[in-house]
């Protein structure tokens, strides 16, 4: 069997093989296949897709490339979130926090950033020592004790996945179903999770453009978790806007400090307590939506899901004190306020290009070996709906620069105001 003809076969429209999809995936993990002819397979994929059977033994071959985590020793029903990424996403760090302060098992295996979108990973390594990389024992040794860990994938996890992430990322295929499904679900089964709630973006800021898309999507995570015996449900969000007000591996990981204790965004808040309650009913702690969000809202007056945060950070090796002092985290140089050139009502705020202009000041990664200025990012003042004087500020840019007048014009392009704005529902649908 040769690589250049299962690329040829995709490239044709063709479905590959179980035994070609084997190959491929074996080829990837021992390093048998070079990069240049996986990311001709990853862009054959793009364009051409993959049946659902083609998806699904992508996915399980994936998942067998490394080792399978047995949490069966910690106690409770393992429940975990996954986000297809967007623009100010650090949903899963406050989320994780208050689940698991209601004594529910969060076992977290997330990922870095992938073109315009941030990282859990990355931003959880603005916080001085925080170790993303740890043991298997230990991880499972934290949950038991801690009740969550957010960890990026160890070497034995779906290694098959942690090559193809990174040449996803620079290759322009992030934005194709077969391969986002395969590289979610292949971690979440190997991680040994008992149940999943998945985030699916959609809009501007997300990589499934359309509301058709990121169903698609959805179905297609949902079929292969449920198809392997997890308890799987989705929700699609609106990602059109950027959610909550930050962009940047450090001001998002401060803004998550600020949901904890009560003062994040109304959008973000929203987006965590849905998400987290569907992970609370089924971890059997409530019985209905309403009574998990109930909980969920009083670990946050109570100050128990802020401390669960505290505990995660300081077992991973990092500075607990980032909870009372986040300005311990790095900080950027010069703030520069963006103001309004008229007046009137904010109408569009392009999400994408918001990414793009933190990803540009340093905040992404342009290429897989870039290295991040966790400090840089942007911060809005103003969201679609509200009014605007010309002058008020609409973010400040966090820069290590004066040196912007690029980036600025970027996102004055991408920023609408007019006389008025429709307002966009932050959840569109619920898949089962």
């Amino acid at each position: 069997m040769r690589m250049l003809d299962i690329i040829e076969s995709k490239k044709l429209g063709r479905k590959l093989t179980d035994e070609e999809i084997q190959f491929f995936v074996d080829g990837v993990v021992s390093g048998e296949i070079p990069d240049y002819q996986t990311s001709a397979l990853l862009m054959a994929i793009y364009f051409n897709g993959m049946t659902d059977s083609e998806q699904t033994q992508l996915t399980m071959d994936m998942m067998r490339s490394g080792d399978h985590l047995d949490l069966s020793s910690i106690d409770g029903t393992k429940v975990d979130k996954h986000s297809t990424g967007g623009v100010g996403d650090k949903t899963s760090i406050p989320l994780a926090a208050l689940v698991a302060a209601l004594d529910i098992p969060v076992p977290m295996i997330s990922g870095r950033g992938l073109g315009h979108t941030g990282g859990t990973l990355d931003k959880l390594e603005a916080i001085p020592g925080y170790q993303v990389e740890i043991s298997e024992a230990d991880f499972k040794k934290q949950v038991q004790n801690q009740r969550l860990a957010i960890i990026g994938a160890t070497g034995n996890i779906a290694p098959a996945d942690k090559k193809i992430y990174a040449l996803r990322d620079v290759t322009a295929t992030v934005d194709s179903i077969p391969l986002i499904a395969s590289s979610i679900m292949s971690k979440k089964i190997a991680s040994g999770t008992d149940a999943l709630v998945i985030d699916v973006k959609t809009g501007a800021g997300a990589f499934m453009k359309t509301l058709d898309d990121s169903r698609a999507l959805a179905k297609a995570l949902v079929k292969i978790g449920q198809g392997v015996g997890m308890d799987c449900m989705a929700l699609i969000s609106d990602m059109n806007q950027p959610l909550g007000d930050a962009i940047g591996n450090a001001l998002e990981i401060k803004e998550s400090i600020d949901l904890l204790k009560g003062n994040g965004p109304a959008d973000l808040l929203d987006l965590v307590l849905t998400l987290g309650s569907h992970m609370v009913v089924l971890a059997g702690k409530a019985d209905s939506l309403e009574e998990a969000r109930t909980k969920l809202e009083g670990t946050i007056t109570d100050g128990s899901a802020l401390e669960k945060f505290r505990e995660m950070v300081v077992a991973q090796g990092g500075d607990g004190s980032v909870v009372d002092h986040p300005e311990i985290m790095p900080q950027a140089k010069y703030q520069i306020e963006l103001p309004a050139k008229q007046s009137g009502v904010v109408a569009e705020i392009e999400a994408d290009e918001i990414g793009i202009a933190s990803m540009l000041l340093g905040g992404g990664r342009q290429k897989a070996d870039d290295k991040l200025d966790y400090a840089v990012g942007i911060v809005l003042h103003k969201k679609i709906g509200d009014s605007v004087s010309e002058g008020d500020s609409l973010m400040t840019i966090y820069s290590d620069t004066e040196d912007i007048e690029a980036i600025k014009d970027r996102i004055y392009q991408n920023i609408k105001i007019s006389d008025s704005a429709t307002a966009s529902t932050l959840i569109k649908e619920i898949i089962k």
